[in-house]
């Protein structure tokens, strides 16, 4: 009878225990009120619990063994896995410029593709697109006339035929006294020619460069022996050269045929083109296409002014200076301006040329001044009045440009390069000024659009 004590005290501490257990669980799943306030409070987060010790069934009351107060060893949830460290981005790995770089770099390449492409398919159809281009800057050249023409009360179709006609007419004949005059002088220009190598011929003699004559005559001998030697490659030439002129007159018709349809459908054809492009960017080429054709029809428009005056004004010089064939030098000069900085070199040193051979070294000199003094009021005179700031282009632009489109099309390609930029630049600074001005409108019709929205979530003030 004596263990029965031990016995019910055992188990009233059990229950007493058991009590505080469900005290605890509750006071974690529901958050207590504040007695006072009524606020309701957050639990603060439950102890971990310890089981206490139970005594041993024959050890005295009040006895606890070491081995019964340790705790018991509890599993972790199957849920639980060990931290793993996360691996570093690869891409934040990587330098910023380094990525910047590269974003720029494929850019690149797609567009050099791009242009190495299209740069393969000029070179298939060359003489079409060449033609083509001569005959919009024919086309340039000759609209304003059909504008007037129009203006006069002339129905469309007579004013282009007539503008059409009247402006082959006055290019033939101008090739054709071309042609007429260097025949027509030919005998004489042999002869001056012969003179002036055997004027050369004395001097390199009397010279201090102690040139003797059988040098001379050894010189004159190799360049016999080469012309014989490169008969056949002169017959090829030959053959070639009848090629070109057979290309050539092809490209006439051709360019005759694109200048007819560009002044007649010119503007149906810009709106089909239009109609060929994106909807989103319509707007902006629509803009960009008058604003070209205005830079194109300036440019051509002043360098025939400026080519002419220059052609006047050095084939006076010519003419006063006494040397052979002035008309057809101007003639030549009027044509190679149309080919900037390189042209005005070339036909100036052809004028010299023909003067030192058939003149003397003097002419020469004074046909030098003059070349050089109408070229110097060109550049600084006559190009930044006549062709304005419309069509400028910087020197370094023209050099390089006149350099690929030779390069690229041959004589062709340096007369149209010059043009093509001076329209890319006034399309490209018309599309970035576009640009600008629209997102200046979606950002005014952004700001309108918030402006209700936040008007209306505004609570209004009491009495307001």
């Amino acid at each position: 009878m004596s263990r029965l004590p031990r016995w019910v005290g055992g188990l009233g501490s059990g229950l007493i225990r058991l009590a505080e257990r469900l005290d605890e669980r509750k006071a974690a799943i529901a958050p207590a009120a504040d007695v006072e306030t009524g606020a309701v409070v957050a639990p603060e987060p439950a102890p971990v619990a310890v089981p206490a010790a139970r005594p041993a069934p024959d050890a005295p009351a009040g006895h606890v063994t070491t081995a019964q107060a340790e705790p018991e060893h509890v599993p972790p949830p199957p849920s639980y896995a060990p931290a793993v460290s996360a691996r570093p981005d690869p891409v934040a790995a990587v330098p910023w410029s380094m990525r910047v770089a590269t974003e720029v770099g494929w850019r690149l390449l797609v567009l050099a593709g791009t242009l190495w492409v299209l740069m393969r398919v000029i070179s298939a159809v060359q003489l079409v697109v060449l033609a083509f281009v001569a005959g919009l800057l024919i086309t340039a050249l000759l609209q304003p006339a059909v504008a007037w023409l129009k203006r006069r009360g002339v129905p469309r179709g007579l004013a282009t035929a007539l503008t059409f006609i009247s402006g082959f007419i006055i290019m033939g004949l101008v090739c054709w006294f071309v042609v007429w005059q260097v025949t027509d002088h030919l005998d004489d220009l042999t002869k001056q020619v012969q003179h002036g190598i055997n004027e050369l011929k004395r001097w390199l003699l009397n010279s201090p460069f102690h040139v003797t004559e059988a040098q001379i005559n050894n010189i004159a001998d190799k360049l016999s022996q080469a012309i014989g030697t490169n008969t056949k490659d002169l017959t090829s030439a030959g053959i070639e050269g009848v090629q070109v002129i057979i290309e050539v007159l092809t490209g006439i018709l051709l360019a005759m045929f694109s200048t007819l349809f560009l002044l007649y459908d010119g503007p149906r054809i810009w709106d089909w083109l239009l109609k060929l492009m994106p909807a989103a960017a319509r707007e902006g080429v629509a803009g960009a296409g008058p604003r070209a054709w205005a830079t194109l029809t300036a440019y051509v428009r002043g360098t025939v002014i400026v080519a002419l005056i220059d052609a006047v004004f050095i084939g006076v010089g010519l003419f006063f200076l006494k040397v052979p064939m002035a008309v057809p030098l101007a003639v030549f000069i009027f044509l190679f301006a149309f080919i900037p900085l390189v042209g005005a070199v070339v036909s100036g040193a052809l004028a010299v040329i023909v003067a030192l051979v058939t003149r003397d070294v003097f002419t020469a000199t004074m046909v030098l001044v003059v070349v050089l003094a109408v070229q110097q009021i060109e550049g600084h005179v006559l190009q930044p009045f006549i062709l304005g700031r419309a069509v400028r282009v910087h020197p370094l632009a023209v050099v390089l440009s006149v350099a690929a489109g030779s390069m690229v099309a041959g004589i062709g390609g340096a007369v149209v390069a010059v043009p093509l930029v001076a329209v890319t630049n006034a399309v490209v600074g018309y599309l970035r000024a576009h640009a600008k001005e629209q997102a200046k409108v979606n950002a005014t019709r952004s700001a309108l659009a918030v402006a209700p929205e936040e008007a209306a979530a505004t609570p209004s003030r009491p009495g307001g």
